[in-house]
């Protein structure tokens, strides 16, 4: 992946531009890893993402305790005595987390990944080839 397959990784940077935020990853929902940021190792990337899908799966366990077993998770925020773990949908089987010191402006952070998340959509999605479909 860091040999220039993490092609989305520049824009999980970008949102790493905010003060106090350290890692983010871009994962399957079956815990692949799709894209990290600079500052964490791909190998930790991929490890953290295994995680992630997990921590979304038991999430998405407990929507019947917001009081219908069908509503759509959105976001998952853990924390821990040094940070935050922020982790949203970000498209069809697709989720981005990022992690932030206990300095962060937790509304700022959730914003802004939904800011990244219409941005990756839009990155995610690839139009039809012109003449796909077509009969031979």
């Amino acid at each position: 992946m860091d040999d220039g397959t993490n092609r989305l990784g520049w824009m999980l940077d970008d949102a790493l531009r905010m003060p106090e935020t350290r890692y983010a990853i871009l994962l399957s929902a079956d815990g692949l890893l799709m894209a990290h940021s600079e500052r964490i190792s791909r190998d930790e990337a991929e490890r953290q993402a295994a995680g992630m899908a997990g921590l979304q799966s038991l999430a998405r366990s407990t929507a019947e305790f917001c009081g219908n077993a069908d509503t759509t998770w959105r976001q998952t925020v853990n924390e821990f005595d040094d940070g935050y773990v922020f982790l949203v949908a970000a498209g069809p089987g697709a989720y981005l987390s990022v992690s932030a010191t206990q300095r962060v402006d937790m509304e700022t952070v959730s914003f802004r990944l939904q800011e990244l998340v219409q941005r990756l959509g839009k990155e995610m999605t690839s139009p039809p080839r012109p003449g796909a479909g077509r009969p031979a």
